[in-house]
């Protein structure tokens, strides 16, 4: 038998279409958190548009309908490692680290949590949820931590693009996958007009393509730097 920590799921059930828009997550641990962490990194550029992802992630109504549909979950895990992750790790101090190291760890965290035993675990298991949660952000901010500390080189922007590629495997595989793969969303996207099979479809899509418009963003931002250095050189 599985252990159980936290049984539930965070959010709640997942709600009707009807009301969705109005479940916000007002948690005040989850509050105290993101505001704690807001007062670390504030004073960096990119330290509050950081915390505004994480908002829209936990606390905005996106929380409540990924409950219930899959491809919510895409954009909220998508929000947490490719958008707020980079953020935060330009809100960071540089850590010298062998890039290739954190992209194996990070991806390999990000294709196990997809992985239908784990994925259905955290969706109903508050503690399992957490795990989740903290192991995607913290292995993508060490990734992408480790990517800008390099210097601007074509290595660097082959990192990206590994991490890009890889992102866009994942999504292939869910949008062609022929049957739904997650217990957690067998039900809930009927009352949304759609099949589980279509919001997987849905969900995978996003992954494959939105889902890999920051890894391009940083490959020019990369390609932009070294050609300013270039220049001064």
């Amino acid at each position: 038998m599985p252990i159980t920590i936290l049984p539930g799921s965070y959010c709640g059930a997942a709600p009707p279409p009807g009301t969705a828009w109005q479940s916000w997550n007002l948690d005040p641990v989850l509050l105290g958190v993101l505001l704690l962490m807001w007062l670390v990194v504030r004073r960096q550029p990119t330290g509050t548009p950081a915390m505004l992802v994480l908002a829209v992630a936990f606390v905005s109504p996106l929380c409540a309908i990924s409950v219930g549909l899959f491809s919510a979950r895409v954009v909220h895990h998508v929000l947490l490692v490719a958008v707020a992750a980079p953020l935060l790790a330009a809100a960071m101090p540089r850590r010298a680290g062998h890039v290739g190291v954190h992209f194996a760890i990070s991806t390999s965290v990000l294709w196990l949590w997809h992985v239908p035993a784990a994925y259905d675990l955290a969706l109903a298991d508050m503690g399992v949820y957490w795990i989740m949660q903290i192991s995607l952000l913290a292995s993508a901010v060490l990734f992408w931590n480790a990517v800008l500390s390099q210097k601007p080189s074509a290595q660097s922007m082959l990192w990206s693009l590994a991490g890009l590629i890889q992102m866009g495997m994942l999504g292939a595989i869910l949008t062609f996958a022929p049957a739904p793969l997650y217990e957690a969303h067998a039900i809930a996207p009927l009352a949304w007009g759609i099949s589980p099979l279509s919001d997987q479809q849905l969900g995978g899509l996003i992954m494959w393509v939105p889902a890999m418009i920051p890894y391009a963003a940083m490959i020019a931002l990369q390609a932009r730097r070294g050609w300013q250095m270039a220049e001064r050189a």
